[in-house]
């Protein structure tokens, strides 16, 4: 098999997408020629398969019964049920079914890690968000090397442009390991959940002023309700403040909160990194949050205090604002104390960088395949499962079948073609007291295997009020431009690592100092050298380096 280390990943899947063009649903007309950098083949078995039904579009159909072994992650709010609907519905469609390896959830990462290094690793590992630790170990396929195979996965990465998105998930040696979930729109992500009818009765226009609210401009509508109000705070917030250290470090040009990561960003003009979190527009982030606590608008608890105390300020009404999802505005109606309360999740307020969108992965969690399935089935037999994962992890059909089950038996289609769960059955805040579940009583919308997809269907989940959340964010915030990974070799990778660990352990214990007031801004050159001297510099550097030697794998050259 010919390597890709000298090859853009734009190249390779245009290569791969050329390949996979003319699929048809038997495998045998149209049959596609073979690209430069694929396995090669015995006997035309790949490209003419006598033994199983494939293509874009296509349900994945094997002639004889096949099993496929997988790691399978037991999730304790839906136990694993060997009747569910799920497996049969699977088989039924595609003539597999799976020998799991399982595992409770809080040990699976644990147990993968375990598998994996012992070269004991089922066929099939999903539900894997970082594959990192695991290239190193020869035990996993470099996938990027066979995608072409995969027509419906290809043939997502065209439609929706998932070039860029891809490159995350590529390694020092221009391939990547794990088929990740992909959607074609990035998701809202976390806002803030607001007590409408509260910042209305202040005299705040929320529906007419949201779609271009900058921080500064939230500020004065916080400062409104603080004034109406006569509380103590309005804003008190759950997440240690990490969800909302990350939603406006977005808008400022620097990392926070959960996002912190490295501490870096990257400058796309001029094509380099830069340590975001000793710059200026740090100090602008940071005067921003502490003048939010220093004028009694936010809660200097909210950095330290627990989910549920934040939640029941918020509940009492001694709040009117907390950090929150969609999925928990629903729950979060039912126990406001105040019946009155009208509650709403606001688009994100832009900031000195821009009305951007927060969130930018398309990508979700996703497959690792183990070499075991190369050697113990042979290229041949590899293919073939390679093909039965694409129908289920990357067709509309197979997607549809994972989320909402079998047409006719748990969901109906409208005549607008729009899903419509049966009404006894209960999922992600649809039918409120239905006697069945999807999940639980099914085993679809099961998160192994239940991620990614079209638009529609992402939607399809959604309340209508999530829908008008997700649409106002698509409508008001810019997409953002993905920054290219650091693809440090191992050894880089670990100095890199000595180095990251204790300077953003640093950043974060003086992020929450200066905006409590504890440290004053004053300080912050000192902060800064205290920084540098830390190693934000050299890690800066390092960071750099790596860049020129792998941009031209990223196509930046």
């Amino acid at each position: 098999m010919n390597r890709f280390s000298k090859a853009a990943l734009s190249v390779m899947l245009v290569s791969a997408l050329a390949v996979t063009a003319a699929c048809s649903s038997s495998g045998n007309e149209n049959a596609p020629n073979k690209g430069t950098n694929a396995p090669a083949t015995t006997n035309g078995g790949a490209d003419n398969p006598a033994d199983y039904v494939f293509g874009e579009g296509q349900t994945f159909k094997s002639n004889e019964p096949i099993s496929y072994s997988m790691m399978y992650s037991d999730h304790e709010n839906y136990p694993y049920k060997e009747d569910w609907r799920f497996w049969s519905a699977v088989k039924e469609k595609t003539n597999v079914s799976f020998e799991l390896a399982t595992t409770a959830r809080t040990e699976y990462e644990n147990q993968k890690s375990l598998l994996v290094n012992s070269g004991d690793a089922p066929f099939i590992i999903p539900k894997t968000y970082d594959e990192s630790a695991f290239v190193a170990t020869g035990q996993i396929v470099a996938v990027s090397d066979w995608v072409q195979y995969m027509p419906n996965y290809m043939k997502a990465v065209k439609d929706w442009g998932m070039e860029e998105d891809l490159k995350a998930k590529m390694k020092e040696d221009g391939k990547y390991y794990v088929l990740p979930g992909m959607w074609e729109v990035a998701g809202g992500g976390y806002s803030y959940i607001i007590r409408k009818d509260v910042f209305e009765a202040a005299g705040v226009d929320v529906l007419g002023q949201e779609a271009k609210w900058t921080y500064e401009d939230f500020y004065e509508a916080l400062k409104k309700v603080k004034e109406h109000t006569g509380a103590k705070y309005v804003f008190s917030d759950q997440f240690q403040g990490n969800a909302t250290l990350n939603i406006a470090a977005v808008q400022y040009g620097v990392t926070g909160g959960w996002g912190v990561s490295n501490g870096l960003t990257f400058d796309h003009e001029k094509q380099q990194f830069q340590f975001a979190d000793t710059s200026e527009d740090f100090k602008n982030y940071l005067t921003y949050f502490n003048k939010l606590v220093k004028d009694g608008i936010m809660d200097p608890e909210s950095f330290t205090q627990e989910d549920d105390a934040a939640r029941a300020k918020f509940f009492k009404g001694d709040s009117n604002v907390i950090s929150g999802n969609y999925q928990q505005l629903a729950d979060f109606k039912s126990k406001m104390q105040d019946p009155n309360s009208e509650l709403y999740m606001i688009v994100q307020p832009g900031g000195p960088k821009g009305m951007q969108q927060v969130e930018t992965s398309r990508l979700e969690n996703g497959v690792m395949i183990s070499k075991n399935a190369l050697d113990k089935l042979g290229e041949e037999g590899f293919i073939k499962m390679l093909r039965f994962i694409d129908w289920l992890w990357y067709s509309d059909e197979g997607q549809t079948l994972s989320l909402w089950g079998v047409e006719g038996e748990t969901y109906t289609k409208d005549a607008e073609g729009n899903i419509v769960l049966n009404k006894d059955i209960y999922y992600n805040g649809m039918n409120e007291g239905a006697t069945k579940q999807l999940n639980v009583d099914y085993g679809f919308a099961n998160g192994m295997f239940a991620y990614g997809g079209k638009t529609d269907l992402k939607t399809s989940k959604m309340t209508e009020g999530e829908k008008d959340y997700f649409n106002r964010i698509l409508t008001t915030r810019e997409p953002r431009k993905l920054a290219p990974p650091i693809m440090g070799t191992a050894e880089e990778t670990e100095q890199m690592n000595l180095i990251m660990t204790p300077l953003i352990d640093y950043i974060k214990t003086m992020t929450l100092k200066f905006v409590t007031g504890q440290e004053s801004l004053d300080n912050f050159d000192k902060f800064k050298a205290q920084a540098e001297a830390n190693g934000s510099e050299r890690y800066t550097k390092q960071a750099n380096e790596i860049f020129q030697k792998t941009k031209g794998l990223l196509g930046y050259e």
